[in-house]
């Protein structure tokens, strides 16, 4: 079964060990006395599909320890409470709103009166450079001049 240059496998030594009992970590010093329950349990009868009757004790289920009960908030006291949320949202949008109209009218006016400023200053401009160049005072061009004082049209 096995080839020659193989040899087969070397048995094992197998230990076993037993558990032993552990002793009680508090000692009883009474004995145990069973104790009747305060009321009897109401012993239930269950009559299976095939006719045979079961009778026993009803098993209470393990009731969880009751949850502390919170207190219910009433409707009224959240609709006054957004209520109040609401209102509070609505102001402070109008304020910005008033805010933002008061930052535009500003800014309006400033153009209106940086655009009066360089029109004037282009004005001033045109009215001293024209008058500026001819020495000071008016001159007058006589033979394109029409005198009406004199009644001297040229």
């Amino acid at each position: 079964m096995y080839p020659d240059h193989t040899r087969a496998p070397a048995q094992r030594v197998v230990e076993v060990h037993h558990s032993a009992p552990l002793p009680p970590a508090v000692p009883v010093s009474a004995p145990v006395v069973p104790v009747q329950p305060n009321a009897v349990p109401a012993v239930a009868s269950i009559v299976l599909p095939d006719g045979r009757v079961v009778t026993g004790y009803a098993i209470n289920p393990a009731q969880p320890e009751p949850v502390a009960a919170k207190p219910a908030v009433s409707r009224t006291a959240v609709n006054v409470a957004l209520g109040g949320v609401g209102f509070l949202a609505v102001c402070g949008g109008l304020i910005l709103l008033t805010s933002f109209i008061a930052a535009l009218t500003a800014f309006i006016t400033q153009l209106i009166i940086l655009a009066a400023v360089i029109f004037g200053g282009w004005i001033a401009v045109q009215v001293f450079s024209a008058s500026g160049h001819q020495g000071g005072g008016t001159t007058v061009n006589i033979r394109k001049a029409t005198f009406k004082r004199n009644h001297f049209h040229g």
